[in-house]
């Protein structure tokens, strides 16, 4: 009997074992680009599917029997401490690869021609073509695993071969896939952009293609596999609520389904919820996976922190031309998205970074979340209020002063605190973006008799020489507030002025009713 299929987290998919999408059509420039006889570059963010992509589309080269196609990973070179030895482990790498592969007489020659290091990967690649009665495509992934000098003299020798007379004594067409853009190889390749005398020595390259995340549609047809299989649906309701979480990443939906069908159990026989994939996503949160934890360990690089801390802080960003460089990295990295505003990348990244950098503001809160509770189930948001302005006076200027991110460091105190006094039985979400100038907030509170208790929060900061914020923080909130649909909320300001602290009633220019938080 055959075992079902199951949502894939760790590895590349393998179809006899997971659900997964056709890969192919995920890249679709790809086939033109190499039936051109281009060398070009595929990048995404790690687990995203690049080598499920990479592998599939080698395999239906080979199959149709046009091309001999070679993928191989690079990373078991990153230890190679000279590039002799990196170009011996690279055409060692090759050469097993070819064997799993290819027909025999498309394989490399045995032994590789001997040539000078620094040579050696050209001459072996061009003695390969000419002896290969099929144009050679070869897939090197992982390229930006190699370091330094290596990697500047493979990006080199492949140019080379590119560009000599001899084009038909080479491969045909090169993928070059890793985690960045070729642009920022000059920085893997130690930083300095002077060292390469262009943007890169694979300069010849045609394209530059990201791999896109999952479309809603995708999503569903993806979870539609896992109902075919088992009889279990996934609400339309659920699809959403994965696909507005995760935006569409590939291992973060995988994930969820995977949370709700083998880690919650929800029974075959119920459909799947958005109140189960609710749960799902908060914990995966909780649980911060290797794939998460490889995301918020770079939050502390000094390249994401200057990308990063702008949204936290509601600053403007400066006109520096290494700004859009770091910008570039973060996007490749997948922390932030890819559309025209600067913002992270999806709500689970967003709540992720946000309890990370509020983590140490947490562990110095001493307060009993169930004292915040009222007889009949609701959250006493005002006392929650109360007692955050006296554990400012007390703690506040000290936590802050201890944050890594100095320019957001009142935001995240009070983040912690709220998050110290909801978790466990409401849910928080987050909006912040760069260039907003603020960070909106919303607590969402179960009640018993399920319907959700909302209470809307916009944090601003007002720091000195600068105008006060009040009169612009009431239109913004004005505006959540009706995209809410809500008729009160909450306005904390930040005020580096060292004036004294105060909780007042205000109204937003539309006539609700605005708590009003000055600290």
């Amino acid at each position: 009997m055959q075992s079902v299929k199951y949502f894939n987290t760790t590895g590349r998919c393998r179809e006899e074992l997971h659900y997964m999408l056709p890969p192919e059509p995920r890249l679709p420039e790809a086939r033109k680009y190499i039936e051109r006889g281009f060398y070009f570059v595929v990048h995404a963010p790690r687990q995203s599917g690049k080598t499920t992509v990479l592998e599939t589309l080698a395999r239906n080269l080979n199959a149709e029997g046009k091309y001999a196609a070679v993928w191989f990973s690079c990373e078991q070179a990153r230890i190679a401490q000279t590039v002799e030895a990196a170009e011996s482990q690279l055409l060692e790498l090759l050469a097993k690869a070819a064997e799993r592969q290819i027909a025999p007489e498309c394989r490399p020659p045995c032994p590789w021609p001997d040539a000078r290091p620094g040579n050696r990967l050209y001459e072996g690649l061009r003695a390969w073509a000419i002896r290969c009665p099929l144009p050679l495509v070869l897939f090197f992934d992982e390229v930006d695993s190699l370091q330094g000098d290596i990697l500047i003299s493979v990006l080199s020798q492949l140019r080379n071969g590119y560009q000599s007379e001899e084009r038909e004594e080479f491969p045909y067409s090169v993928i070059l896939c890793g985690m960045r853009d070729v642009r920022d190889y000059k920085a893997v390749s130690g930083g300095d952009p002077n060292r390469l005398g262009t943007s890169s020595p694979f300069n010849i390259k045609v394209a530059s293609l990201r791999l896109a995340d999952f479309t809603h549609a995708q999503v569903a047809e993806l979870y539609e596999q896992h109902t075919e299989a088992t009889g279990q649906k996934f609400s339309p309701e659920a699809v959403q609520r994965a696909f507005e979480a995760s935006q569409g990443q590939p291992w973060l939906v995988n994930a969820l389904a995977c949370e709700v069908v083998d880690e919650m159990r929800v029974p075959v026989s119920e459909p799947v919820t958005d109140e189960h994939m609710d749960e799902a996503v908060e914990r995966l949160i909780v649980a911060r996976a290797t794939h998460l934890d490889s995301l918020v360990t770079r939050l502390h690089e000094p390249r994401v922190k200057r990308i990063i801390e702008p949204m936290l802080a509601g600053t403007e960003t400066t006109a520096d031309p290494a700004y859009d460089e770091d910008l570039s990295y973060v996007r490749d990295l997948g922390l932030i998205g890819s559309g025209r505003y600067i913002q992270i990348a999806n709500p689970i990244y967003q709540e992720v970074i946000a309890r990370v950098l509020t983590g140490h503001v947490e562990s110095n809160i001493n307060v009993d979340p169930r004292s915040f509770i009222t007889p009949q189930g609701h959250l006493n948001f005002h006392k929650l209020l109360e007692e955050f302005l006296g554990f400012w006076r007390l703690n506040g200027e000290i936590l802050a002063r201890q944050q890594t991110y100095s320019e957001a460091a009142c935001q995240l105190v009070f983040m912690g605190w709220l998050h110290r006094v909801v978790n466990g039985g409401g849910l928080i979400d987050r909006e912040y973006a760069v260039g907003q100038g603020r960070i909106d907030l919303l607590v969402r509170w179960p009640l018993p008799d399920r319907a959700e208790q909302w209470e809307a929060i916009e944090l601003k900061v007002h720091r000195p020489g600068r105008p006060d914020p009040l009169p612009q923080g009431l239109a913004q909130l004005d505006g959540y507030l009706d995209r809410l649909g809500l008729s009160q909320g909450t306005l904390v300001v930040f005020d580096q002025r060292c004036e004294p602290p105060s909780l007042t009633e205000t109204s937003s220019p539309s006539g609700r009713t605005i708590t009003l938080l000055r600290i």
